[in-house]
């Protein structure tokens, strides 16, 4: 199955995809939130689909919006693909590195993106995105994650370069938590439907104004989804709704290969089986703070 969230930013109304087409979620759920996921809201969907008591929604045209409301929390985990801790110029880590993002950074995957004030490092990362469905404390083994995994999306980790490594104050946070920052969806994937061999191979990709940026597969992951779970376990409270970026692949403009984003570029990407967002990035207005 996948959920979603559609309607105008404030007043998305849930979804649900049962293979055939989309149908509202509204009779179960007022939204695809943490109390949702964590009182078994993939089960009861999947029963009232089977049961047909969830009217058909017509989706063309309409705005999709990030498809998990705003969650309690962002974990990132950085330099997590060998190909892109090369490209940064730092050895693989020997344990995960890991930063917050800000909730209000989530956005829809089609909206667009403000570049910051006074930015001119603003970079792509295309990520496969985890979403927590069960508190996750103190798990005991890597083989318990799957059971807090409510399903699987794309993300677009977002970075001011310039704000991230050199303002930072050793921290990576400051680059990372602009208005927007976290283009996430199309739609969240429950793990029945995304789950391959420990999801080794799946396909992310990305595009800069239809120019190809990041190819590469989960294959080339340091820490697999199973062991960041596990892991930051150990450190934190996992909460359902939570967020998950689990890091990118090599291909972005820190690499030295390619310019940073202007406004009017368009970035795509793309994670096999989770689906494609695309957002245009504008200036930000001076007079209002907000899109240009």
């Amino acid at each position: 199955m996948k959920f979603a969230r559609i309607g105008t930013p404030g007043q998305e109304r849930p979804v649900v995809h049962d293979g055939a087409g989309w149908h509202d979620l509204s009779p179960l759920t007022a939204d695809v939130d943490g109390a949702f996921l964590a009182t078994d809201g993939v089960t009861r969907a999947r029963a009232a689909l089977a049961a047909g008591t969830l009217a058909a929604v017509e989706t063309e045209g309409v705005r999709f919006g990030s498809p998990v409301a705003r969650p309690s929390a962002i974990v990132c985990v950085g330099m997590n693909y060998a190909a892109h801790a090369a490209e940064s110029g730092s050895a693989p880590p020997e344990a995960p590195v890991i930063f917050l993002k800000t909730p209000n950074t989530i956005a829809g995957p089609y909206d667009a993106v403000t570049i910051p004030r006074g930015s001119s490092t603003t970079d792509w990362e295309v990520e496969l995105a985890v979403v927590i469905g069960r508190r996750a404390s103190y798990l005991d083994s890597p083989e318990q994650a799957r059971d807090v995994i409510a399903g699987y999306a794309v993300a677009n980790d977002l970075s001011e370069r310039t704000w991230q490594l050199e303002e930072s104050g050793g921290q990576w946070s400051k680059g990372k938590c602009a208005p927007g920052f976290t283009p996430f969806g199309p739609w969240l994937v429950t793990p029945d439907e995304a789950d391959g061999a420990d999801l080794a191979g799946l396909r992310l990709r990305s595009w800069v104004n239809g120019e190809p940026r990041q190819d590469s597969t989960t294959a080339d992951l340091i820490f697999g989804v199973d062991v960041l779970v596990h892991t930051l376990s150990q450190y934190l409270v996992l909460e359902p709704g939570d967020v998950l970026l689990t890091g990118t692949p090599e291909g972005v403009a820190l690499s030295g290969r390619f310019p940073y984003l202007r406004p009017g570029d368009v970035v795509e990407t793309e994670i096999e089986g989770l689906g494609r967002q695309r957002q245009e990035y504008v200036a930000w207005a001076a007079e209002s703070g907000a899109r240009a």
